[in-house]
């Protein structure tokens, strides 16, 4: 009698809480998207400075002066080409976490919805 009652408590109380552990690992799998990302980011712009400052260091006259600049509008397309790929890398991470807290909230209120 109480190994089906606490059987029965059990399975009830797994089926309240479903909805908040998918809604954990959603989350979890979008924290670690995010973090992936930044921590590529971080790493690009990180090599992206240390080239210029190796770069920089190497002016030493007016000709390599000049062609230290001349190689920042590349330098500045370069970062400009990061910023629009880390941007969007960013937003379908958001958009796609977006889009399965919507679903988890559509299926639970069709569930809560008596017929």
């Amino acid at each position: 009698m109480y190994t089906e009652m606490f059987k029965s408590f059990s399975e009830q109380t797994e089926k309240s809480l479903a909805p908040y552990v998918k809604f954990n690992k959603m989350f979890t799998k979008n924290v670690e998207e995010l973090t992936e990302l930044q921590l590529a980011a971080v790493r690009a712009y990180s090599d992206l400075g240390l080239n210029q400052l190796k770069a920089v260091s190497e002016v030493k006259d007016v000709q390599s002066f000049a062609e230290f600049n001349s190689q920042q509008l590349e330098t500045l397309t370069k970062l400009s080409q990061q910023l629009i790929d880390d941007s969007n890398k960013f937003n379908a991470v958001a958009q796609s976490f977006k889009t399965e807290v919507e679903e988890l909230v559509a299926e639970n209120v069709k569930q809560a919805t008596p017929a």
